[in-house]
């Protein structure tokens, strides 16, 4: 599984709203290049399933509290980052993983928003023997 992250000031930002407010051309180069990063892994037969995720202002957080359910509504502090979109992928490796996430480095984007990306590239666990590293 590959997953992306972001903030509610990266969400913002590609509503064209705040500080790091970006052009409509940035957003839809973006748009552009994820349509074809995800075509080609569709292509190969690598591509499972993808989604994009809604602004962290739309999350709902459940946690406990003195044992029992509490829910808190975003938004969340903008420094947090949450999960933005996953990929998973059917692939040969998990260097083969590595591989095509390192693809989402050409994603053209602000340069700030750009100095914050980053992707974690995670295994399946495919029962309880493999949640254990």
């Amino acid at each position: 599984m590959i997953l992306t992250y972001a903030s509610q000031q990266d969400y913002d930002g590609m509503a064209g709203k705040g500080n790091a407010a970006w052009a409509a051309e940035d957003f839809a180069a973006m748009g552009a290049f994820m349509e074809k990063f995800n075509n080609e892994l569709m292509e190969s037969g690598e591509l499972v399933e993808t989604r994009a995720l809604a602004a962290p202002v739309l999350t709902r957080r459940l946690g406990s509290k003195d044992g029992q359910a509490v829910v808190t509504d975003g938004p969340y502090a903008e420094t947090q980052e949450v999960l933005a979109g996953y990929w998973i992928v059917e692939c040969e490796s998990f260097d083969r993983a590595t591989e095509i996430a390192a693809r989402l480095a050409d994603t053209p984007v602000p340069e700030a928003a750009w100095a914050k990306a980053y992707a974690d590239i995670r295994p399946i666990a495919d029962g309880r023997d493999e949640l254990v590293g």
